[in-house]
């Protein structure tokens, strides 16, 4: 159960990523208040599932995850250049991210 409140946590974390975007510098009170939700219910999950998983585990998998959704955002729906070295940047942080899941911690 730890390993989806983190997932979930990361997803969250794409959430306020994307909407400082649209805040526009805190001059938009619908974005603004999306953006805190997100940002509030994701350090809460995290939180939640550092509980069960490894302190760097944890930071690392919910950063990647925020990381790589925000450029595969960027890249589809805001038109940011998908160049095969961000393709590849991103691929080596789902590596990253898959390994400290996947891989014994010992």
């Amino acid at each position: 159960m730890a390993w989806f409140i983190l997932i979930m946590a990361g997803v969250f974390e794409i959430g306020w990523a994307v909407g400082l975007k649209y805040v526009d510098g805190f001059s938009k009170p619908l974005p603004l208040v999306v953006t805190a939700f997100c940002m509030i219910v994701s350090v809460t999950l995290l939180a939640i599932a550092l509980r069960d998983i490894p302190l760097g585990t944890g930071y690392a998998i919910w950063t990647g995850i925020g990381t790589a959704g925000a450029v595969l955002f960027g890249i589809f729906y805001l038109s940011e250049p998908a160049s095969i070295w961000r393709l590849m940047s991103i691929g080596l942080i789902l590596l990253g991210v898959l390994s400290l899941k996947v891989l014994p911690s010992s």
